[in-house]
């Protein structure tokens, strides 16, 4: 009897502990300050690793007092026991108060009625509900064209005791702000470019334990990044209706422990100088002149008799927010893999990768000394950098200042060093020349891999290794081109491609936690689409690519994003921020074109070969996001429009059959391989031919001897429309072929990044680090681990497993953090068998379908799984 009664016990416990409620986040950051949505959306995640585990309600306390909600009392929202297994809610208390810290947990009940709770977190709220600025903009005197960024300081006192401070700083251009000499975080770039004339972002900074009692000064220097370009640029940006010198506003609040509360503020009262960095330019690089700086120039004791005083400026727009997103950081530094000297001036520093970021160096030099980093992605016969193929549009402008190369003029005093601000490059080299002999090691240059600080939550290891160099290859490239926005190269143009951002989206999604950054850019979306609806090519833009470049092929991220975003996640708040957004849009298009094919776009580009018809692929791509809409509507109860775009997009799908499928032969247009699988992949087949048309595209693929024969749009297509149709083994032989056309051959060439063109070798459009062919790394996790989401059941509460076992592969793992937990699809093989590993998150399932060449013996071909880890002995038929 004893013993039964310490089983129980022992379970019982088991159970409870179990059961824990982790990863609390608040507007998908782990406790961020300065947040200013008035309804933020509070998440977490149930872990429990039980078979069958899942929750059944839940309960949310905050407060203003953390004491109060470790005592069960939320005095700003107690939610009370509400019967849900959601794990992301928007906020419903009391109205939040701006510069207000709030404190919350979450309390759930899981399937057998047991309770988990929580760690206490937190988050601060900044200007929200009309609170407003107290600072003034300002900026110097000096003009655009004023090549010297411009510094400022002002001293205050501190005489009480601080509980907390924060520095908020709205910019027009990038900023660096220093408190008592100590620069304040390590987010870069900051703040994220945006429509300067339309929306302005501010960030947060906790200063509290940077300022000091009695005397303090504080020191923001400024840079021009895209908000005052330099120099000329082809895509207008020289000519951006915002363009100015750049300018700031700062209000630096501390609440001492008494209760009261003081602001030091940004106005005329502040001083301004110039200083070392004499040049800055986000294309080209930087000029710093170490003989110009003034040492000290952010401290208390420095003397700033011969500074001027600050000029008012008008606000660059009328609308600031708060930048909550992941920001821009410095993630990994890189020692370079070879040296080579060149001769006493000249040495060049091989970093073994392909990145984006800026490089620092080291050095002893005497005073005047010029040191020159020149950045770049190859070499050329005699070994030095070249950059012909991402200096172009620089040449065709303006050669005033070298590409991608930094400056550095020496002080002379002992050793020395430098490392960008404001600036960054796409490169693998580094070329460092000196107008006089210096001597340097391999360690005297550092490389700064720079991106969106965006959380890993993916994983692919394979026993193919060009399989697993694919895989980081597309992995540098995507976090190379995310810098508060998603660009197509982070060298030549970085530009906000709208084409290059959707075909990318399910790598981003499967592999980080990206939809802070997303958010951020559907906002520059809806601040750069006309009233007519229609959406320019690159998106931020100074008014390029309204005209050009532009149409539903590339602008599809209107839809395509925030549908993306809604499934992988389950937050839907996105899609109904650009819902009327997309309207607009797909309205425009209608009107445009009544019979439901559009020839508006720039068709498959970067073919190998054959290009399918620009109509065929615009109309497909303008077929998707109508369709999404129709989704949309019916998500928000919104039925009238749910009936209206229902009915469209099957007009369009009957507009594109009609004119480009054969019925008969399951053939559209000429058989090309974008022909065939872009009609599969977006669902414009009909049923009855699917099989056909499939059989279609393998027999071409197989004439085209297993090697792609496609642009971008082809390339996204293809793999998923063989995959998904009966020929996953024809899409691997595809995806793993290491000859020309393929990704292998990129790889097989030394490729650690994905490129902008089949040829490695061509004469133009060659950037080394390009993500327009970035789906390959999404079709890894949806094709070898068959893992994907679903809309019905969004951020992979229902997850969808349908894997294939190549017979060339020996073992394949995939890992995903969903929003509710990691999901796993490992599997390892034999020449007659499979073993497959698969881990559910708690308060999920998932739908599993087994290759038809496989069969088991307790389980159907398709079944459930609850949460929980499973293990499954497939034998080949």
């Amino acid at each position: 009897m004893l013993k039964s009664i310490f089983v129980a016990l022992f379970c019982f416990i088991n159970i409870v502990a179990q059961s824990q409620v982790v990863a609390l986040r608040c507007e998908h950051l782990e406790r961020p300050i300065g947040i200013d949505n008035p309804s933020p959306r509070l998440s977490w995640k149930l872990s429990d690793a039980r078979n069958g585990a899942r929750q059944l309600a839940y309960a949310i306390q905050v407060s203003t007092d953390s004491l109060a909600v470790a005592a069960n009392n939320g005095n700003v929202w107690s939610s009370g026991r509400i019967e849900s297994d959601d794990v992301l809610i928007a906020y419903n208390g009391k109205k939040l108060s701006a510069f207000t810290r709030y404190y919350w947990r979450v309390t759930v009940w899981n399937e057998l009625g047991k309770e988990a709770t929580s760690d206490i977190s937190h988050f601060e709220t900044a200007f929200i509900h009309g609170a407003t600025w107290k600072g003034t903009w300002i900026s110097d005197s000096k003009g655009e064209d004023e090549a010297a960024a411009p510094y400022f300081r002002k001293t205050f006192n501190v005489n009480k005791k601080i509980k907390t401070a924060r520095a908020y700083i709205a910019v027009g251009g990038l900023y660096e702000l220093y408190v008592n000499g100590k620069k304040v975080g390590d987010e870069l770039l900051t703040p994220a470019y945006t429509r300067f004339d339309r929306r302005t972002l501010y960030l947060t900074h906790d200063v509290t334990n940077i300022l000091q009692q009695d005397r303090n000064a504080i020191g923001v220097l400024l840079g021009n990044g895209w908000y005052n370009h330099q120099p000329l640029a082809v895509w207008d940006f020289h000519r951006a209706p915002w363009r100015a010198r750049p300018t700031f506003c700062l209000d630096l609040r501390i609440e001492y422990d008494d209760g009261s509360v003081e602001t030091i503020t940004s106005g005329t009262d502040w001083k301004t100088s110039n200083g070392g960095l004499t040049f800055n330019a986000i294309y080209v690089g930087e000029h710093y002149d170490a003989t110009q700086e003034q040492p000290g120039w952010n401290t208390v004791s420095f003397d700033d008799s011969q500074w001027k005083n600050a000029s008012p400026r008008q606000a660059p727009s009328q609308e600031i927010v708060a930048q909550v997103m992941h920001g821009i950081k410095a993630v990994e530094e890189i020692k370079p893999k070879t040296l080579k000297k060149i001769n006493d001036t000249t040495y060049l520093y091989d970093l073994g990768k392909n990145i984006a970021g800026v490089t620092s160096i080291k050095l002893r030099a005497s005073s005047g000394t010029v040191v020159r980093l020149k950045h770049g992605e190859r070499l050329n016969s005699e070994g030095r950098v070249d950059m012909s193929n991402i200096d172009i549009f620089h040449k065709s402008n303006n050669r005033h200042t070298p590409f991608q190369t930094d400056i550095y003029t020496a002080r002379g005093s002992g050793e020395e060093t430098f490392k960008a601000r404001f600036n960054y490059k796409g490169f693998q080299f580094i070329e460092v020349t000196s107008s006089k002999p210096i001597s340097l090691t391999i360690d005297d240059v550092t490389g700064f891999f720079m991106h969106s600080a965006v959380p890993v939550i993916g994983k692919i290891s394979t026993s193919n290794e060009l399989i697993n160099k694919l895989w980081a290859a597309t992995n540098n490239s995507y976090r190379s081109n995310l810098y508060g926005y998603p660009t197509d190269c982070p060298q030549r143009e970085k530009n906000g491609w709208t084409g290059d951002a959707h075909i990318a989206i399910e790598t981003g999604l499967f592999n980080f936690d990206g939809i802070t950054v997303y958010e951020k850019w559907l906002a520059d979306h809806r601040d750069e689409q006309q009233p007519n609806g229609v959406l320019p090519a690159i998106i931020p833009t100074g008014g390029w690519g309204y005209t050009w470049a532009n149409g539903p092929d590339w602008t599809s991220t209107i839809a395509m994003i925030p549908w993306n975003v809604y499934r992988f996640t389950g937050d839907a708040k996105i899609l109904l921020d650009n819902y009327e957004n997309i309207k607009r849009y797909v309205d425009h298009i209608d009107e445009l074109y009544p019979t439901g094919l559009t020839t508006w776009g720039l068709g498959d580009w970067v073919p190998v070969h054959s290009k399918a018809p620009l109509e065929l692929t615009s109309s497909i791509y303008y077929y998707v996001d109508v369709d999404i809409l129709a989704k949309a509507a019916a998500l928000f109860n919104k039925q009238e429009d749910q009936k209206h775009y229902s009915a469209l997009s099957t007009k369009i799908k009957n507009a594109i059959n009609l004119k480009y499928l054969n019925t008969a032969t399951g053939m559209y247009g000429a058989g090309l391989q974008t022909e065939l699988s872009a009609p599969l992949c977006w669902n414009i087949v009909p049923e009855s031919l699917r099989a056909k048309v499939a059989a279609n595209l393998a027999s071409r693929v197989a004439t085209d001897h297993y090697h792609f024969d496609v642009g971008i749009l082809g390339a996204r297509a293809i793999l998923n429309a063989l995959s998904e149709n009966g020929y996953p083994d024809v899409a691997y032989k595809l995806a793993s072929q290491n000859t020309y056309p393929s990704f292998g051959w990129w790889i097989v060439n030394g490729a650690t990044t994905l490129y902008e063109n089949w040829k490695i070798d061509s004469k133009n459009d060659i950037s080394l680090n390009h993500i327009m062919f970035g789906d390959i790394g999404g079709w890894l996790y949806r094709a070898l681990g068959g893992m994907q989401p679903t809309h019905e059941e969004p951020g992979f509460k229902k997850i969808i497993l349908t894997p294939f076992f190549p017979d060339e592969l020996t073992s394949f793992e995939s890992e995903h953090e969903s929003p509710y937990g990691k999901i796993i699809s490992r599997w390892k093989r034999t020449k007659t068998s499979v073993t497959w590993d698969v881990t559910i998150p708690a308060n999920t399932t998932a739908a599993v379908t087994i290759p038809s060449t496989y069969k088991m013996d307790r389980q159907p071909g398709t079944f459930t799984l609850t949460s929980g880890k499973h293990t499954f002995l497939l034998r080949k038929k």
